[in-house]
């Protein structure tokens, strides 16, 4: 699979990214690890450290010029990390929508499922993905930063 071939299947659309959008994106991105690692419930710094990693996520699919088309878009832009990065990055991406499973439960399901190892886990994992993508950015598109 490609990203072409989602676009063929009609899971993406193709819409170049502007330096101002990916800024924005990475600064979300800041904002939200800030807020994750403050004074509040595991549950909400789970939901917004995985909101601090769909924006990593959404500034890969857009720096190659492509958008989610139509539902299933949080889906879709976590599972292009593999495609944008390589095959290598295909538990992470996993993982990350397990992360995207636990967020949805505790947001509209419940309280008390993610725990502090939980959100401990994902915080560092955006910390490191963010060094990654920064990186991807500079070798592959210098001009959006």
């Amino acid at each position: 699979m490609s990203l072409k071939n989602w676009e063929n299947n009609g899971w993406l659309k193709v819409e170049p990214a502007s330096r101002e959008e990916i800024h924005n994106l990475l600064v979300i991105n800041e904002r939200d690890m800030q807020d994750a690692e403050g004074s509040i419930s595991a549950d909400w710094q789970f939901g917004i450290a995985y909101n601090a990693a769909l924006k990593l996520c959404t500034v890969l699919l857009r720096a190659e010029g492509y958008r989610p088309a139509h539902g299933s878009h949080h889906y879709r832009t976590i599972m292009a990390i593999s495609l944008i990065l390589g095959a290598e990055w295909a538990k992470d991406a996993e993982y990350l929508d397990a992360c995207r499973m636990k967020r949805n439960t505790l947001e509209y399901n419940y309280a008390g499922c993610a725990t502090k190892d939980n959100v401990s886990e994902l915080i560092k994992f955006v910390k490191d993905f963010r060094k990654t993508v920064l990186e991807w950015l500079r070798n592959n598109h210098p001009d959006l930063l």
